[in-house]
Formats: C-alpha cells, sequence, structure tokens
C-alpha cells in the first residue's frame, strides 16, 4: 500500500479518496453514508428485551437525537404493539433528523399484492419509506417459502410495484443474499435487478446468518456496486464477530447505507454495532453519518437506549464502553500521565466518554496520583508509596476498589487525614424473626441503630425486609432529620459474592452496593466473614459518600 501526504483529502467523482491519519490509501469512500437502525426491529429481538409501545417511542426520541438517518418502527400488523407503535408515532414522535421506516415482506405465494394483508399494512403505516425482505437464497426460496424461484421474483417485482404505486419509497432487504450468492450467484443477483427494474430505491445486501468475512463480502458488494444503477446497502450480524469490520468493508466496496443497531442488539450474537460503525466511519475515514457535533452524543445515547430496554451498558463495548478510556495497570497510567494517545485510540471526548483512572492492586504510585488528580484530591508524593501498600493488602483481603468508586473515593480522603463527622456510630443490632417453623414462613427482620449527631445521641429502630432494609431504614430514620439531602439518596442495587467458596460457609463475603442521587452513581464496598459486617461497611460508605457530595453543610469533613 502506498504513502501520501497525511491527512491529504480530495474528492473524486462525487467520493472521498484520501489517506488516513497514518498517511496510507483509503480506499474510494462516498461521502455520505445513510445510518439505518433497526433497534425497534431487528434489535428488539434479542433474547430478554421486550419492548412496550412507551418504550419504542422513547427509544425513537434518542435515534432521533443522534441523528441517524431512518429509523425502522417494526413490522406493521405482525404484532399489536408494532400496529399501536406507528400509530402513536404519528401523533407523538416530532422526529428533526430522521425518516421513520415501516418494515415488511413482499406478497405471499400465489396472493396478488393488492389482495395481500401485509402490503396494505405496509402502507396504511403511513411512512414515506418501507423496507421490504425478499428471499435472496433459492434454498429458502424452495423450503421456507415452498414456491418456485420464479414466483419469488414475480413476488418481488408485484410488491415493489405496488407499493410504489402508492407512493411509497422502496427498500429492499436481500435476506441471505451472501449464503444465496455462493450457493446460487445467477438467482440472488436476478433478485436484487427486478427490485432495482421495478422501482426500489436501495438494495440491502443482507448477511442474515452472519458468517461472512470482509474479504467475501467486499468483493461481492464492490460486483453489485459496479453493476446497479441505485445504492447498495449493508446488513450484518455478529455471528463470526466481524459485523462492524463486514460493514466497513462494504462501505470501502461502495456501499451508501449502513443497516445495524444501538450497542449492537440483535438476535443470536445481534447486528451491526452502529455506534463503533459511525465512530469509525466518522473519526477514522472521514465519511458524513450523523450531523456536524453529533457524533459526541454516542456515548449518552448509547447509555440511554441501554436503560430504555432495560440491559447494562457493556463497559467494554467499543468506543462508548465505561471501560474502553479506563487505565488500570501501573505502566499503562504512568504512560498515559505523560500523554494520553499512547493508550487511546481517539480523544475519548469525541464520542462523548471520558478517561478515568482505575486503582486495583495492579496500581503504580502514577496510577494513584492521577486518580487523586481526578478527584481533585492533593495528596503528598511521600505518602503514595503507603497508601499503595494499603491498598493492596485491603485488596488482598478481597476488595475490589476499581468497582467500588465510592469506597476508594473515601480511602484516599482518609489517607490525607480526613475523618467523616457527620455522625458517629456507636453500635447497631439486627434481629430476625422466623415466624413459622415451616419453609415459606414469614420473616420478620428488625435493625437498631443508636448514632451520635451533632453530640446529640440517637436511637432507632426499624423493620425491613431483610437485614439491610432495616438498618438503611434505621440508619436513615437517626440522621435524617439532620440531613434532609439523604431523601434524594436512593440504593439502586445490592450484590453479594463469596470471595473463597472453598471455606463454605464460614467463606468472606464481599458486598456492593450501588446508589444514586439526582442522576449522579456510586458504588461502595464491604468484605467481612459476616455478610450483615459487609453489608454495613458497605451501606456506612455509601451514606457516607451521598453525604460528602449531597450539598450538606453540617458536619463537613475535617482535616486533623
Amino acid at each position: 500500500m502506498s504513502r501520501a501526504k497525511p491527512g491529504s483529502l480530495h474528492s473524486h467523482g462525487g467520493h472521498l479518496h484520501g489517506h488516513d491519519a497514518h498517511g496510507f490509501d483509503l480506499p474510494v469512500l462516498p461521502d455520505f453514508v445513510e445510518v439505518f437502525d433497526t433497534t425497534l426491529r431487528d434489535g428488539s429481538q434479542q433474547e430478554g428485551i421486550s419492548l412496550s409501545v412507551e418504550d419504542k417511542v422513547r427509544v425513537a426520541e434518542q435515534l432521533d437525537h443522534l441523528g441517524v438517518t431512518f429509523i425502522e418502527g417494526g413490522w406493521p400488523g405482525a404484532n399489536p404493539k408494532d400496529s399501536e407503535f406507528f400509530a402513536r408515532a404519528h401523533r407523538e414522535l416530532t422526529l428533526s433528523t430522521s425518516t421513520l421506516v415501516a418494515f415488511g415482506s413482499t406478497r405471499r405465494p400465489g396472493v396478488a399484492a393488492e389482495d395481500d394483508e401485509g402490503l396494505r399494512t405496509l402502507v396504511e403505516a403511513n411512512t414515506p419509506v418501507v423496507c421490504i425482505v425478499a428471499k435472496a437464497w433459492d434454498r429458502h426460496v424452495e423450503e421456507a417459502l415452498r414456491t418456485t424461484n420464479d414466483e419469488a421474483l414475480k413476488m418481488v417485482a408485484d410488491s415493489v410495484d405496488f407499493l410504489v404505486a402508492n407512493g411509497k419509497r422502496v427498500f429492499v432487504d436481500l435476506e441471505h443474499f451472501f449464503d444465496g450468492h455462493l450457493h446460487n450467484p445467477v438467482f440472488a443477483e436476478a433478485v436484487a435487478r427486478v427490485a432495482e427494474a421495478h422501482g426500489a430505491e436501495r438494495l440491502v445486501l443482507c448477511d442474515t446468518n452472519g458468517g461472512t468475512l470482509p474479504h467475501q463480502l467486499s468483493g461481492i458488494v464492490s460486483q453489485m456496486v459496479s453493476t446497479s444503477s441505485v445504492g447498495i446497502g449493508i446488513h450484518c450480524h455478529n455471528d463470526s464477530g466481524v459485523a462492524v469490520a463486514n460493514s466497513l468493508a462494504a462501505v470501502g466496496a461502495g456501499a451508501v447505507q449502513v443497516q445495524g443497531c444501538v450497542n449492537g442488539y440483535g438476535e443470536r450474537a445481534g447486528n451491526t454495532d452502529l455506534t463503533a460503525a459511525i465512530a469509525n466511519l466518522s473519526l477514522k475515514l472521514n465519511v458524513r453519518t450523523i450531523p456536524d457535533g453529533n457524533v459526541e452524543r454516542l456515548t449518552s445515547v448509547s447509555h440511554h437506549i441501554a436503560e430504555l430496554v432495560n440491559l447494562a451498558p457493556n463497559p467494554q463495548q467499543p468506543f462508548v464502553g465505561s471501560s474502553v478510556f479506563a487505565h488500570k495497570g501501573g505502566l499503562h497510567a504512568s504512560a498515559v500521565a505523560r500523554r494520553r494517545d499512547l493508550y487511546e485510540q481517539i480523544d475519548p471526548g469525541l464520542v462523548g466518554n471520558a478517561m478515568r483512572v482505575v486503582v486495583s492492586e495492579m496500581a503504580g504510585r502514577s496510577t494513584l496520583a492521577m486518580k487523586a488528580e481526578e478527584l481533585g484530591l492533593e495528596i503528598d508524593g511521600s505518602i503514595l508509596g503507603s497508601i499503595l501498600e494499603d491498598l493492596k493488602e485491603l485488596e488482598y483481603q478481597g476488595y475490589h476498589f476499581e468497582v467500588a468508586d465510592g469506597s476508594l473515593e473515601l480511602l484516599l480522603r482518609r489517607a490525607t487525614g480526613w475523618e467523616p463527622d457527620f455522625f458517629h456510630v456507636e453500635s447497631f443490632r439486627v434481629i430476625t424473626d422466623h415466624l413459622a417453623a415451616v419453609r415459606g414462613g414469614d420473616v420478620s427482620t428488625e435493625a437498631t441503630v443508636k448514632v451520635v449527631v451533632g453530640g446529640e445521641r440517637f436511637v432507632a429502630t426499624a423493620e425491613g425486609n431483610g437485614p439491610v432494609n432495616a438498618l438503611d431504614a434505621a440508619l436513615r430514620s437517626a440522621i435524617a432529620p439532620t440531613y434532609p439531602v439523604l431523601d434524594a439518596i436512593h440504593l439502586q442495587d445490592y450484590r453479594v459474592r463469596v470471595v473463597d467458596a472453598g471455606q463454605g460457609t464460614s467463606a468472606v463475603t464481599r458486598v456492593l452496593i450501588d446508589s444514586a442521587r439526582d442522576g449522579a452513581t456510586w458504588t461502595t464496598i464491604g468484605v467481612s466473614e459476616n455478610i450483615i459486617e459487609a453489608s454495613w461497611q458497605a451501606l456506612y460508605d455509601s451514606i457516607v459518600f451521598g453525604l460528602l457530595h449531597g450539598g450538606s453543610h453540617e458536619g463537613q469533613q475535617r482535616t486533623h
């Protein structure tokens, strides 16, 4: 591959043809690639995802906020939720950048297009664009549709004719195109040519089984681009782990539309992850995908949609994951302290993400110094070594500070001589009564906490649905009159792990508690052979951290 002047870029027949940041030649690329999101249709077929109509509306709003070109809303008529979504979309969705698309299929074998209920429903969905799926693998025509190749071609022709006559822009998803092309290229290409001849605006080549590799895919895409008068799209599944790579290869071969899902959702191994595809196309290949300035919305939109579909964001997800710009090893952190790009492929701010320093037993002094700087703490370099040794000893005991940011901050603050003075715990007690001697009997838990707040002693007792809930209720009862900010602090999750399972019931347990206030979240940790003691440690740190950052003025930190 030849070298050229770094950063040079010039127009070439309506396409971009230039060089990457290292000066290597780029392939001939479209100047703009349409982003077609199918999270609400293909993505919702992922195991564990079940979207309500309200969820679908909210996801569509986020996709429009990101600025994708097309939002495939679902298959009207296939189920009540999708039908209701399209009805509500026209009343409630005001899309500023995106176009809503209805998905469906060609007419059924032996049924006239005007008599096909599915096609009529697509027209009634009242979207300017429809996308229909057509079989491009003759094995599927024979075994799934149970018809002939000639009838399959007529189904495509009639369906596109009918939709175009009803004022629709038509995209055709050529299902199993790459497998079909390998098995019978004449038929696969014939399906595409019929769709094109009858008015389809986009021929979308689908790697439906996700088994095609980039070098195989790019040659077929290039051939289709060179012989087609309409734009070629690409729709990849990730069963071989190369959906994003395949999508980029397709664009390199001339495709002008990339289909996929935010966060790579989809059945089996998922679809092309549009967050990675957009970032690579926009930031590395200089191809326009979404409106200028919107690439930095990728992380927030990714995480927002993860919340809407009720799946935890993947911390290792490229570009937008919470861990992809996190530095843990001492050697890495030391290098990043000098130059960020030594261990970061891009500036994380370009995609709305941020660099983090993760502290663990693998940390070095530079890691601790960077973490302290991140938290706004001034720690004398002379004590970094002792802090590091304390941290390693605690992690040996079972603590895991890289996942407990709240407890880590409190640990570093204490190393500077600070001690929390919001309240002092005198003692706590938990009593659990099993009210019936048979399995399934009622269980009652009661906790009593004795604390000193502002020189005054308080004793509070509360019941709960378990020891942690009861302790939390009792502690809040005792100190909430002094700290009303507690009303805004909520415990979101409670997790327990046995650190050394080989010890059986006497093993050390690790407790993690996730808390939140006004959108901010933090995690605290406790470790003990006694699960209630471990829970109390995590609970105590959670409340102290919340008070420290909650704007409360009573009992402010003291430096001794």
